[in-house]
This record gives structure tokens, sequence and C-alpha cells, in this order.
């Protein structure tokens, strides 16, 4: 299987790269060299590649960013799916791009489904959602999945920076009232192929499972799995920031196609959260920003 990867420098796309099974053929993308929202290179890479699936990985993460220019967010966002899906339908591929659990409003109590209906709080979260609704009317074999509070080795996110600062002794300060279901990159990366080699169109929940956790909760459990004080992690309430985009206060994900389709779950939070930790304190790596898919 050819597989094309957008955004692949980027945390889940080095993740994608990385878990490809054995047997395919993988051609990385990063933005230099396939800016998705240009339609002359998109084709130009698909006449040239010719994939037979394509990952996009490819976004504009910078939600506070995203609401201070939303034309940037509209494009690369949303624009950008939809070159790819126009690609895909043409060259009969399938198409799986990675969205966000960003696109709902964090209302709800539970855990937020397919069947509930989206409504972004911020700019980043409604091109995110269009970048899906534009991707599924262009091209019919559209894979698209939801995931959120992304974290893993070799690219920029939340868990990686709260790990180097405690490992240099400095306090982490980490939002306890707000909740997501925390996903380990390589994890995602491998439903993603399962996904591919199944070729269901839709729209997929793919996190880690558990009850997911606030960003204080998961800060702690990873900096004491590391060894370290949880006295470093300071909760402090959303309400103190201040940020130019609104966050879901809840955007915890569950799928209701996965076991349909065969699809096994991931595996729980706390087994992820440990392997994460080991190649963390191993390779003493750090990132500087939170990045949010």
């Amino acid at each position: 299987m050819r597989v094309l990867i957008t955004g692949a420098a980027g945390l889940v796309g080095h993740a994608v790269r990385a878990n490809c099974p054995a047997g395919n053929n993988v051609i990385g993308f990063d933005h230099q060299s396939l800016d998705i929202t240009d339609e002359l290179k998109v084709n130009n890479a698909f006449e040239r590649e010719r994939p037979e699936v394509v990952v996009n990985c490819a976004a504009w993460t910078d939600v506070d960013g995203c609401e201070i220019d939303p034309e940037r967010a509209q494009e690369a966002n949303a624009r950008g799916p939809e070159l790819l899906a126009r690609a895909c339908r043409k060259h009969d591929t399938l198409l799986i791009t990675i969205s966000t659990d960003y696109v709902f409003d964090g209302e709800k109590e539970g855990f937020y489904t397919q069947g509930d209906e989206p409504n972004p709080l911020s700019v980043y979260g409604l091109s995110k959602l269009e970048g899906e609704r534009c991707a599924q009317e262009v091209c019919a074999a559209t894979i698209v999945v939801r995931s959120g509070y992304i974290f893993g080795s070799g690219g920029r996110n939340f868990l990686s920076t709260v790990l180097a600062r405690a490992q240099r002794g400095q306090r982490i300060r980490a939002i306890h009232d707000m909740f997501g279901t925390p996903t380990y990159a390589p994890d995602l990366a491998c439903q993603i192929f399962r996904l591919a080699k199944l070729g269901v169109p839709g729209t997929y929940h793919i996190v880690n499972s558990g009850e997911g956790a606030s960003f204080a909760d998961f800060a702690r459990a990873a900096v004491t799995g590391a060894g370290l004080s949880g006295s470093l992690v300071e909760a402090i309430s959303l309400k103190t920031l201040s940020r130019p985009a609104a966050r879901p206060r809840n955007s915890r994900l569950r799928c209701l196609f996965s076991e349909a389709i065969g699809l096994p779950a991931l595996r729980p939070l706390p087994e992820a959260l440990v392997e994460f930790v080991n190649a963390e304190t191993s390779s003493k790596s750090s990132n500087p920003v939170i990045g949010t898919v």
C-alpha cells in the first residue's frame, strides 16, 4: 500500500510515519515540501506519487493564533483538506484526515459521540469542522478521525513540555477544570492504519481507553510516573487564563462505530503514559509549546 502523509514533521505525522506496518511504502511530506493549500503542488504530488491512501496530518493547531488570523486558519484547516479530497476523488484514493475534539462546545457532561452535533467555540474548531465537512462532501472515500489531548515524542505537545520542565525542577501550571480524553500518538497512528486497511468511510473518535482526565490530572500522572514530585504541578482554573480563543470545558470522546467494524479499543491511558514517560525520561527530550490537533 502506498501511503502519503502530509504534515509528516508534526507530532501525529511523525507517529504515523514511525508506526506504519511493514510492507507499506510511505511517502512523508512536511509543510515545506507540500503545502496542502497549494492546489498545483497537491495535484503534482498525486501525479508523481500515485498514493493509495493519504493520511492528512497537516493543520494549523495554534488555537489562539487561529482566533487572531481566521483566514489562515480557514486555508490550512478547511481549504487544505478540501484540495486533498479533490485529488483523492480524481485518483480513487482513500483520504484519512485528522480532526479535533474542539469541534464540540463542551457543555455535555458525558462523552461526545458521533451522534452529538458539533458546535465549535473557536475559529480553530470551526475551521477543523469545515475541513471535515468539505472533505466528506468532495470525496466519498473519506475517513475523519477526531482525537484530542494528543501526546507523544517527536513533536510539540503539552505533556512533553510538562516533563521537561519538571525534570528541571520548574513548577507547571495546569488546568484542573477542563477535561478531555488524552491520546498517545503511536496508539492513534496504529489505529489509523487499521482504519486504512478496513477502508470504511465515516467519522471516528479515536482516543485511549478510560474516563478521560483534566490537564492537571494528566500532567500530575506523568510527573509522578517519572519519579518526580506531583507538587510541581499547580492546578489552576480555566477562568484565570486570558486567552483569545474559548476552549470546551469537556471534550471527552467515545466512538460509536469502532467496535461495530472490528476495531479494537486503544489501550488504557495509564499504560500508554508509562510507555511515554519511559521514552521521554530516557531521551530527556523537550518541546516548547502546547500542541492541539
